[in-house]
């Protein structure tokens, strides 16, 4: 299958751009500081999903990118309820983008990293039991020890706050690991608390040609405490969709202690 055509239109024009050169435009020299991307895909009008659903508004474009800054990172950091209402399975890349990370030292697949206050998986998933990495599940000190003991023997379990999540002890926990390149993608209540947290580094956001009203949600939920600025880092084009990517201005907060790792 031909890959859609993605054009750069700044900071600087190039046309039908391949694989490598995309990733170029993504990847970091740097691998030994964290750094946190999160990825979403978002209607004109701002409606984060159609039908509930974001893959309504996703198209080939938006989903090569999507495939690409997976190959790019060490860990995939995603809420439960998006794993649930999005049907995410197993993190298995396709055998090319495998052949790539490879060709970079990297592991075949990056690790999947799942953020749940109540523990509302199931062990006995798909996304457990195919796993081709032991998957994370990241949850806090309040979550029910039965459900904690059960995921326990299928995941790596992060405690991250007590009550509620800490995202500087979610970055350091994963970092701790090596897991420096972490790649969130979602949902809106997970970006809204990293955000609020000041531990968002980057945000690549596909502009998709729709209008969609009603009471679709945005990329974003909660309250981030002031609106925070954004650097545009490039914008690239495929038919009428945009790619974009910005950098947060804000300095990342300060790394909290090493966290417990269960």
């Amino acid at each position: 299958m031909v890959a859609v055509r993605i054009d750069s239109l700044f900071p600087s024009a190039g046309s039908d751009l391949s694989d490598d050169s995309l990733s170029s435009l993504y990847a970091r020299a740097d691998r030994s500081n964290p750094w946190l991307r999160v990825n979403f895909v978002s209607s004109v009008d701002g409606a984060a999903t159609i039908d509930g659903v974001s893959g309504g508004l996703g198209g080939d474009a938006d989903r090569r990118v999507f495939d690409l800054l997976r190959e790019l990172c060490d860990v995939v950091i995603v809420g439960a309820g998006t794993v649930r209402g999005e049907g995410y399975g197993p993190m298995v890349l396709p055998p090319p983008s495998v052949d790539r990370r490879a060709s970079e030292g990297l592991p075949p697949h990056p690790v999947f990293a799942i953020v749940s206050n109540r523990l509302d998986l199931d062990p006995s998933s798909r996304i457990f039991t195919e796993a081709p990495v032991r998957p994370i599940v990241v949850t806090t000190d309040s979550a029910p020890r039965d459900r904690r003991d059960a995921l326990a023997a299928v995941a790596d379990l992060v405690i991250a706050g007590d009550s509620q999540l800490d995202p500087a002890v979610l970055v350091a926990s994963l970092a701790e690991r090596g897991l420096t390149q972490q790649h969130c993608e979602g949902g809106p209540s997970l970006f809204g608390t990293l955000a609020a947290a000041g531990v968002v580094d980057e945000l690549c956001l596909t502009l998709s040609p729709h209008l969609v009203a009603g009471d679709a949600g945005r990329i974003i939920a909660g309250a981030v405490g002031h609106p925070r600025e954004l650097t545009l880092g490039h914008v690239l084009a495929s038919g009428d969709s945009l790619l974009l990517r910005y950098e947060l201005r804000s300095a990342q907060a300060a790394i909290a202690s090493p966290s417990r790792i269960v």
